[in-house]
């Protein structure tokens, strides 16, 4: 029971913040869901002993979102957006220097450092240029696909399930699940398309609904190897039943940055 009345609350909020948020309100709850994860990806490093400088690279990943969200509404160009990314690259790797201590360590600490740059900041920043630019009806469409997509691979694997997908990362997953989250997830992007993309021909939109999904999974699987190897089952408790923002935004993390680029280029 606790699950599902955390599930419901979580999608009550989603849905508002989506569809009636006004665009300061959005980028502050985006913002706060990137703070949220990205203190659980440093709680993660750390039960790995990856002692990464948690201000400065959060200060870096904060500013990406930040810089991309505004280039893709027009309130800044593409070379801040660049000046941003190689700045913060160069400064967190700069920072992490003090960090080692002279082991083994020194590439983890530094790709770790530099990792939630792209695994948080980047995605994140494209979830709120998604809904500025295609309105909350193309972010809500992304959103569903992803959630319609994880219901029908738990179900399916379920009901079907018997060959593995990733035994070593998530022994649960099953090939069968995921024949499921393709068929209803692409099925939901190609229809419900039709009026929240419009413009986007029938062949593209089963074909993005189709990486949507690929991604989706892939974005749960990543997540889980970090918690696998961090030897914990979530990435925080912070959800009733659901346990952390991470386990929650896994699939859409990977899927964001490409639905937006096919938006904003194809």
């Amino acid at each position: 029971m606790t699950r599902v009345l955390s599930g419901a609350a979580l999608i009550l909020i989603a849905v508002v913040l989506v569809w009636f948020a006004p665009p300061l309100l959005f980028l502050l709850a985006s913002l706060a869901l990137l703070v949220l994860a990205f203190v659980e990806y440093v709680s993660l490093a750390r039960a790995v002993d990856i002692d990464l400088p948690a201000w400065p690279v959060g200060m870096g990943v904060a500013t990406t979102a930040g810089a991309l969200s505004r280039t893709a509404t027009g309130g800044g160009s593409s070379v801040a957006l660049e000046a941003v990314l190689m700045s913060a690259g160069v400064a967190i790797a700069a920072l992490v220097l003090p960090r080692w201590r002279g082991g083994r360590d020194a590439l983890p600490l530094a790709s770790a450092s530099l990792l939630p740059i792209l695994y948080l900041g980047l995605p994140i920043g494209a979830l709120v240029a998604i809904r500025e630019t295609r309105g909350p009806e193309g972010l809500f469409l992304l959103m569903l696909t992803v959630m319609v997509s994880d219901t029908a691979q738990y179900y399916t694997g379920r009901l079907f399930g018997r060959t593995p997908l990733a035994p070593a990362i998530s022994p649960k997953k099953t090939m069968e699940g995921a024949i499921g989250g393709f068929v209803f997830g692409t099925l939901l992007m190609a229809v419900g398309g039709h009026w929240w993309l419009p413009g986007a021909p029938w062949p593209l939109r089963t074909l993005l609904g189709a990486a949507i999904v690929a991604l989706g999974i892939a974005g749960d699987l990543f997540e889980s190897m970090l918690k696998r190897s961090a030897g914990v089952k979530d990435s925080s408790t912070l959800i009733p039943g659901h346990g952390g923002v991470l386990d929650r935004i896994d699939a859409l993390l990977f899927a964001a940055p490409i639905y937006y680029v096919v938006l904003k280029y194809v």
